[in-house]
């Protein structure tokens, strides 16, 4: 059989995962699923294949991890998603390409740190009483923060202790996250798969079901498909899995928030067919691979 490593974390603690579901469709199709943690010292080369599963305390991480991801791409082993995706998607300034690419984004400005930072122009360059600050590398809406105009003391002493030295975003809040919520579209080798809706509990912003946001599976929005599916469209390398992560304006306009890349969830609970075809789109790629005589 094939041997494919799905990266996790040592503790998964609280959060949710369900990529146990695509273990039967992949041993279907001839694979061998090992769970590995990523800062675990074992030899790639004893793998095919590594998929970038639930690594997700890496953000603290970020260049130790980077340096795990570049050592599988040296090994005979296939990582999945390319270490060229992962590069290009590892802080949010890619949210610029896809802006330039041609598709809608939450307006965003990028800085690398809080000192010189005055709050009230942040304000006023995204013409809005409510604003949100996040890092340019995390995960988890670990470190975001909601702002209102005027920010007290207590908050902008903890943000310059948060960003004292790291590079954040700054985005306009779109108040239909609160009600509506956030849309995420899931991608297999370019091709829609499914959809969910997040939508956070009352008094919160934050779409995460360990947040206690609500999830549940839809039939997106025509607009909005055909949004994700030009998007999805301009990737290149193209991904072996994706999640877009849309928010409708005040114009009835689907902005995109975040790109999923390197390790998203995929909600493969959500719709009964998703786990069988994420497992064909990691077999189809090794296929790709392999065909290549395993040149990467």
């Amino acid at each position: 059989m094939k041997k494919i490593a799905y990266l996790t974390m040592a503790d998964m603690g609280d959060f949710v995962t369900d990529f146990h579901l695509s273990f039967a469709p992949m041993k279907n199709l001839g694979w061998q699923v090992e769970t590995v943690a990523w800062r675990s010292q074992v030899d790639w080369n004893d793998f095919d294949a590594v998929y970038i599963c639930t690594p997700w305390d890496y953000p603290e991480y970020a260049r130790q991890f980077f340096d795990v991801l570049e050592r599988i791409d040296a090994s005979r082993a296939l990582l999945i998603n390319d270490l060229a995706l992962v590069r290009w998607t590892l802080e949010k300034t890619y949210l610029r390409d896809v802006e330039q690419r041609g598709s809608a984004i939450v307006p965003s400005t990028w800085y690398n740190g809080f000192e010189s930072v005055n709050t009230a122009d942040l304000f006023a360059e995204h013409q809005s009483e409510q604003i949100v600050i996040k890092p340019t590398i995390g995960a988890n809406a670990q470190d975001t923060f909601v702002l209102k105009n005027p920010v007290g003391n207590e908050q902008l002493r903890e943000l310059r202790q948060v960003f004292a030295s790291r590079a954040f975003l700054v985005q306009p809040f779109i108040e239909n996250i609160q009600s509506e919520g956030e849309y995420s579209l899931f991608f297999f080798n370019g091709e829609y798969s499914h959809a969910i809706q997040k939508t956070p509990k009352a008094g919160d912003f934050r779409v995460q079901e360990e947040h206690g946001a609500d999830i549940k599976p839809v039939r997106p929005p025509p607009a909005l498909l055909e949004t994700a599916n030009a998007l999805f469209a301009r990737i290149e390398p193209r991904p072996t899995y994706g999640r877009g992560d849309w928010v409708r304006d005040a114009e009835d306009q689907f902005l995109l928030m975040e790109l999923e890349l390197i390790e998203p969830s995929l909600y493969l609970r959500t719709d009964s067919g998703a786990a069988a075809r994420f497992a064909r789109a990691l077999d189809e790629r090794f296929e790709i691979f392999a065909g290549k005589g395993a040149a990467h």
